[in-house]
């Protein structure tokens, strides 16, 4: 059974808390990358992201290098701390010497919305504890987004370890991946069923995802392409608001949000043995999300940008208003949590800026945000 305790807070560097996007290069970047890191295992994933000679590299090169680099970082940077366009305060980086105990990942995987961006995909993300990947929502991409990541460097994000997912609700742009969530782990020798949970209507989903892709399923399980008989098959579960899911690592609860006319839309909370995180799904304001939170160590909650929601017609303006979350209205969401982080997701701006954006969050939080872009892992 999980063994949950209260994380002590954590406050990441580089690329998470400061929405970190840019591929750079060179020793300066090395040094304050290292400096920033919580974790050796953080930091060498950032290098393999970022750093192209560094990715180049054999493994057991990385291993021997990496140190070696963090001590250079430590001489040649000490005290220096990178500047953070989504850092609401500038509290000290806490270091860790080594990695103790069961270590959780946050993955963004695509922070997109309905709009067709072309740098940001659909809505995915994955709580990643010991190496075992929890997905919630599965958007567009999703497979390829976690496949990115395993190349990043997290390696529970690998394709075939894919299993498990939580949908927040049915929208096409939240679940419009989950056959290819659904077979290609498969394809790629995945030998469990893939679970999926969400609200009423998810069973009913996946069995007719099931059904549309019969012919792929008979011509791969009875032609010459090898293939086991388990990786294709899905549990699906409707479920409500509650303890839904529990193992080793984590216990899952759904709790009921507000999205639009959906009868039940869902947000989550993940207790690990080392940190809370709670995940908004779309949703507009309502005091359930903060209850969830109460100081998590990170809150994931969708927003939209209300300088640029003003610019809209009537019609959408009511629809946002009664589906999303606008930026003022989250900073006091945010107040009331007071998680450790606040990272933001499926971000509509607009005609506004990401600055505008977060000055609307900062005028209520005044604690430490991050805007989370595609493949950022806190």
């Amino acid at each position: 059974m999980l063994s949950i305790r209260r994380a002590s807070p954590r406050r990441l560097g580089d690329p998470g808390t400061t929405a970190y996007s840019q591929v750079r290069s060179g020793p300066s970047w090395v040094a304050t990358n290292l400096r920033d890191c919580n974790y050796l295992a953080m930091g060498c994933m950032n290098l393999n992201r970022h750093f192209l000679p560094f990715r180049a590299l054999p493994p057991h090169a990385k291993l021997v290098l990496f140190p070696a680099l963090l001590l250079l970082g430590e001489a040649l940077h000490g005290g220096t701390q990178m500047s953070a366009v989504a850092r609401a305060d500038e509290a000290p980086m806490r270091r860790v010497s080594r990695i103790q105990g069961p270590v959780t990942q946050l993955v963004l995987l695509g922070t997109g919305t309905p709009n067709a961006e072309p740098d940001r995909w659909g809505p995915s993300l994955a709580v990643v504890v010991n190496g075992t990947p929890y997905l919630v929502d599965a958007g567009a991409g999703v497979v390829r987004r976690a496949a990115a990541a395993h190349e990043a460097g997290v390696e529970g994000m690998k394709v075939s370890r894919l299993s498990t997912v939580f949908l927040t609700h049915l929208h096409t742009d939240h679940t419009v991946g989950l056959p290819d969530l659904m077979f290609t782990p498969w394809v790629l020798e995945r030998g469990q069923p893939l679970r999926v949970f969400g609200p009423p209507g998810t069973e009913r989903m996946a069995g007719h995802l099931r059904e549309a892709y019969r012919e792929d399923i008979a011509v791969r399980l009875d032609g010459l392409e090898p293939a086991n008989h388990r990786g294709h098959q899905v549990v699906a579960r409707d479920v409500s608001p509650g303890v839904i899911h529990e193992d080793e690592n984590v216990r899952v609860t759904a709790f009921p949000v507000l999205h639009g006319s959906w009868p039940l839309a869902l947000g989550y909370r993940f207790e690990t043995p080392d940190r809370t995180i709670v995940i908004s799904g779309d949703a507009r304001p309502s005091p359930e999300i903060a209850r969830q939170c109460q100081g998590c160590d990170i809150l994931v909650h969708e927003v939209y940008a209300e300088a640029g929601w003003r610019e809209r017609e009537p019609v959408w303006r009511r629809y946002h208003r009664d589906s999303h979350t606008s930026g003022p209205e989250l900073g006091r969401i945010a107040a009331q949590a007071q998680p450790r982080l606040l990272v933001l997701t499926h971000q509509l701006l607009w005609s506004a800026t990401p600055e505008e954006l977060l000055a609307e969050i900062r005028a209520g939080f005044g604690g430490t945000v991050a805007y989370g872009k595609d493949l950022d892992t806190f």
